[in-house]
């Protein structure tokens, strides 16, 4: 057990150190970017299975780059259409490889390619080359999750159809796709330098892998000022590396810090690379700005010394360059330091009624430190509570908590009653609310509670304060989201016989109408769409009148195809969802002898990070249950409509069995 724990441990390490290149390689031989980190992964699957039995190889990286390879190569050979370049392949092979760096290269400038949106550049980018998983992307993006899978899956789509050939770009077309990657190049550094999860405060691989891309980027742009300007950057924030946590890996404020470790080499290099960038000349772009800020840091020599009012006037032109309400929180430390805590906290005030950063934990953080500075104690520990219970970095949340508690120590005490946390426990523990109930209710007060803080007193919180979670939680949501919201706020305050606390909360009008089914034509050209599977999965939502979410849950083992019908477990129990004769040809077809496992697979196996429940996983291929959303997004392309719109029931098709409809 232990050797075999050991060979997982070094498995996870090699893949986080040489993912990137193993990708950028394949990239090269198969030119297709989705296809080569399926081919990685594979590889990353027989190391799992062979090095626990035969022990890890002396170059474990080499090992699984020579892994890959021979899957590509055996792809290569399967794929008919590649005949005819099966002995130029063979003969590239043999050369001697290009050096991984230019790969590496290579592979950033393609998923910083114009045909793909910037949104879904950086997110690709940061997939492939920082190693991130999509929580860490959505938190470094302020965006929900399912947006940035959905963009990365888009990514590699649109980059296969395409055809995007795997090279450097020309000169001119170069400059014009900086941009992109330096965006990417600092957000890989950003969570090697402040792990937005786990157990430490930094990663520091991922630091330096982001500080090697840009040096790199700055000997292939020697002429850009915001490549030296990015470099420059990084080089002085990671000089602080030793001096950003203590004994215990608690976090160090950057006022509070041993100057005298900080690495000196490294702001040496970063002040030689912010020459560079003035010698390149040209009008001051974000990161020579922000690299600025940082010799400003750099060159006092204490806390006391340092320029604040030079930094905050650096913050406010990079506001006028770069519009973003982070760099305006940032600009409100920046003023807290020059002109007074109030200074800052006012423009705080104005910067969280923005709903990008609803569950920013910086934002609390911030006003924590200005609310302290201010004496306000009290309200400075609800906001480090708030931001201990947003973050997902353990380090940090501890740091945070501890903040919080010294903050109630020397606030004064008071008899508070009862509060909001303790009233909306005792609310959501109510005997006459089923589970859906509980669970949207839930949602509600879990807003209010973390927002306003469980230990408000409940006396305390007003309508006002609760029209200004909405506004910032769900002010752009759907009338339907925000009433539901509602109902739920007006309940509570009647179980809890206190004022209306939605007084301030107008009810939205919500739209009656249906949008209609598919049909006709449309319905027609579904059935000849080229993936039995989609054929499959349309044809039995349209004959059996199934959700989606039913249907997808479908497993191999328990259809009946000659009755045709299969069980689905609900919230009420085991229902038997039936179809007709289109659907029966076609799942006879899309089994093809399989016996157990998910009905519907996904289009490739899962990384090994993202390994599914065994129940969601297909004993004989390795792939994992086709997602709603992917299932959903792969409609809407075929037929620009919802899946709901297809799922109508036929009129002698219906759901037999307990808990129909």
């Amino acid at each position: 057990m232990s050797a075999a724990r050991d060979a997982h441990g070094a498995v996870n390490a090699v893949w986080k150190l040489e993912a990137a290149r193993i990708i950028a390689g394949l990239t090269r031989m198969v030119r297709d970017v989705g296809l080569a980190e399926e081919l990685a992964q594979d590889a990353l699957v027989g190391a799992l299975e062979q090095w626990p039995e035969q022990g890890v190889p002396d170059n474990p990286g080499a090992w699984l780059m020579t892994a890959a390879k021979r899957r590509a190569i055996d792809h290569i050979r399967r794929d008919e259409r590649m005949g005819r370049r099966h002995e130029e392949i063979a003969r590239t092979l043999e050369r001697q490889d290009p050096e991984p760096d230019d790969d590496v290269l290579r592979l950033m400038f393609v998923s910083c390619h114009p045909v793909l949106p910037a949104e879904e550049r950086v997110a690709l980018t940061l997939r492939l080359l920082g190693g991130l998983g999509i929580p860490e992307i959505a938190r470094a993006f302020l965006v929900p999750e399912l947006t940035v899978s959905q963009r990365v899956a888009k990514a590699k789509r649109t980059l296969a159809e395409e055809q995007v050939p795997f090279e450097l770009p020309p000169g001119p077309e170069l400059a014009g796709r900086l941009t992109s990657v330096l965006d990417v190049i600092y957000l890989i550094f950003n969570e090697g330098y402040s792990a937005t999860s786990g157990d430490d405060l930094m990663r520091p691989s991922l630091a330096l892998e982001a500080l090697r891309l840009g040096r790199l980027l700055a000997e292939l742009a020697p002429g850009e000022a915001e490549v030296h300007g990015l470099v420059a950057l990084m080089e002085i924030q990671a000089s602080r590396a030793a001096a950003r946590t203590g004994p215990s890996g608690e976090p160090i404020q950057l006022h509070e810090q041993d100057r005298g470790l900080w690495d000196r080499l490294l702001i040496t290099r970063g002040f030689a690379a912010m020459l560079r960038a003035k010698e390149a000349g040209g009008p001051l772009g974000p990161y020579v700005l922000q690299a600025a800020i940082a010799v400003s840091h750099a060159q006092a020599g204490t806390a006391q010394d340092t320029n604040w009012a030079q930094i905050a006037t650096l913050y406010e032109a990079l506001v006028r360059l770069r519009p973003s309400p982070v760099i305006q929180l940032n600009r409100a430390v920046a003023l807290g330091m020059a002109h007074g805590p109030q200074a800052g906290l006012d423009l705080v005030e104005t910067v969280a009624a923005d709903p990008a950063l609803k569950d920013y934990h910086l934002l609390s953080v911030v006003r924590g430190d200005l609310l302290a500075r201010l004496g306000r104690h009290d309200e400075a520990g609800k906001d480090f509570t708030r931001a201990a219970a947003l973050t997902r970095n353990a380090a940090e949340r501890a740091f945070l908590l501890g903040r919080a508690a010294t903050g109630a120590a020397q606030a004064p005490s008071q008899q508070t009653g009862l509060t909001l946390g303790e009233a909306a426990e005792g609310f959501l523990a109510r005997g006459d609310l089923d589970a859906q109930t509980i669970r949207s209710y839930g949602q509600t007060l879990r807003r209010l509670r973390l927002d306003l803080g469980p230990g408000t007193p409940l006396a305390d919180v007003t309508a006002r304060q609760v029209a200004g979670v909405f506004a910032v939680a769900w002010g752009t949501a759907a009338p339907r989201t925000w009433n539901r919201h509602r109902a739920a706020v007006r309940s509570f305050s009647s179980w809890a016989a206190i004022a209306d606390l939605s007084a301030e909360l107008g009810r939205k009008p919500e739209s009656r109408e249906r949008r209609p089914a598919v049909h006709g034509p449309a319905l027609e050209a579904l059935w000849r769409h080229p993936s039995l599977r989609e054929r499959a999965l349309w044809r039995l939502l349209h004959e059996s009148g199934a959700s989606a979410r039913a249907a997808l849950s479908l497993n191999v083992e328990d259809l009946d195809l000659v009755a045709r019908r299969g069980r689905v477990t609900t919230r009420t129990g085991p229902v038997w969802i039936s179809w007709g004769d289109g659907t029966a040809a076609l799942l006879s077809e899309l089994v093809a002898g399989r016996t157990r496992g998910p009905l519907f697979l996904a289009d490739r196996r899962p990384a090994p990070a993202r390994m599914p429940k065994p129940a969601d996983l297909c004993p004989d291929t390795g792939r994992g249950r086709l997602s709603y959303e992917r299932a959903e997004y792969l409609f809407k392309k075929a037929a620009g409509h919802t899946l709901h719109q297809l799922a109508f029931r036929m009129k002698h098709y219906t759901l037999d069995g307990p808990g129909q409809a």
